[in-house]
């Protein structure tokens, strides 16, 4: 019998992947991930459960129900070292940078897929499992059948190397299908609500969760059309671009976008109304590639966001590092920092990060 570990994450996709894989004939073993501490940035402010305790006990809580109900045994790590060391750490430095990074895309590299994997090896297994939306099919990472809840594009920075002992059970159901077996089945996270943000800040209040570890530096808004100051920000790392939401800045600011930033003058620039050129690109160069497919291809489609359609590209390889990403039709708020993911029909070819966003051959002075 083969010998599966399980990430628990103490909700309803890892428990049902959990449910199916023993129903499939495997040796199921959980393993709770712990990669934060809650008391880290001085005091827990965060929110609590109607028990009073904190989310994350919680869904250790949950997690441990949910084993118990199958029949498996469930074992909890403290990657709470490694966490900071490898993607908290690589969060803050991008923010300092003014980019926008995607800590959870660095969390399956290096602790979901990594740190996880090697425990995982010390419990004797065979696979490892997780709950994402994806699936592998004969070593390649293809798309969900459930487009809307797909996370390849999470899942593009891990190797290939990685990926060659994962098992995806979620990749051929869609959610409902999954609330509908977990509820069948008696487990009792089949109505918990799916968590959202950023792990480590959860419900927290942004802006008040990052002003422990990156003090504020205020700053001029300026309005890039008209070289006038409208206001002031409460720090360039607070903002992305074309983030039109939570501006606080006054005015009209139904109608403003976040269009860039200038580090060095510590200056914000929006712009007033969604139809503006500031927004587009029309080419970007991309590091921190890793590819997935068997070879290179020049033709493709890319994701700049995760919730963002497909666009056509071409790629020009610059040297082994980096990537010249060409969509001359143009892309609204292709930004440094998020990743640049590629794909052949379902299939996840590879992903990068975006390092430089272009327009007519020629960096974009405002970002």
């Amino acid at each position: 019998m083969k010998k599966v570990v399980v990430g628990m994450s103490g909700g309803v996709d890892s428990s049902v992947s959990a449910l199916l894989l023993k129903q499939q004939g495997y040796e199921v073993i959980g393993l709770f991930m712990r990669n934060w501490d809650s008391l880290a940035d001085g005091e827990f402010n965060g929110p609590t459960t109607e028990s009073g305790i904190c989310p994350q006990e919680e869904d250790y809580n949950d997690a441990k129900a949910v084993c118990d109900k199958l029949g498996i045994p469930l074992y909890r790590k403290d990657f709470v070292k490694e966490y900071w060391d490898y993607v908290f750490t690589y969060f803050l430095d991008e923010l300092k940078k003014g980019r926008t990074p995607n800590p959870d895309i660095m969390c399956n590299k290096y602790i979901k897929f990594d740190m996880f994997a090697k425990e995982a090896n010390k419990l004797g297994a065979d696979y490892i499992a997780t709950g994402h939306y994806a699936k592998m099919v004969d070593g390649h990472l293809m798309r969900s059948k459930d487009q809307n809840k797909d996370q390849t594009y999470f899942l593009s920075q891990v190797s290939r190397e990685q990926l060659s002992n994962v098992i995806f059970p979620l990749g051929d159901i869609e959610k409902p299908e999954v609330r509908k077996i977990a509820l069948e089945n008696g487990l009792s996270t089949a109505k918990k609500k799916d968590s959202t943000g950023i792990c480590f800040i959860g419900e927290r209040n942004f802006t008040n969760f990052l002003k422990n570890y990156l003090p504020n530096q205020p700053g001029d808004v300026i309005n890039i059309e008209t070289n006038e100051v409208i206001g002031k920000h409460i720090g360039l790392m607070n903002y992305t671009i074309g983030q039109r939401r939570g501006l606080n800045i006054g005015g009209c600011e139904d109608k403003m976008f976040v269009v860039g930033k200038d580090l060095t003058k510590n200056v914000l620039y929006i712009c007033l109304g969604e139809d503006n050129d500031y927004l587009i690109s029309d080419s970007c160069i991309v590091d921190s590639v890793n590819w997935l497919a068997d070879t290179k291809i020049t033709k493709c489609s890319a994701k700049f966001r995760y919730r963002q359609a497909d666009v056509p590209v071409e790629l020009e390889f610059i040297n082994e590092d980096e990537i010249l990403v060409k969509y001359p039709q143009g892309v609204k708020s292709v930004t440094p920092g998020q990743a640049c993911v590629f794909y052949s029909g379902e299939e996840c070819i590879g992903g990068s990060i975006i390092k430089e966003v272009r327009k007519n051959n020629e960096k974009l002075w405002y970002l």
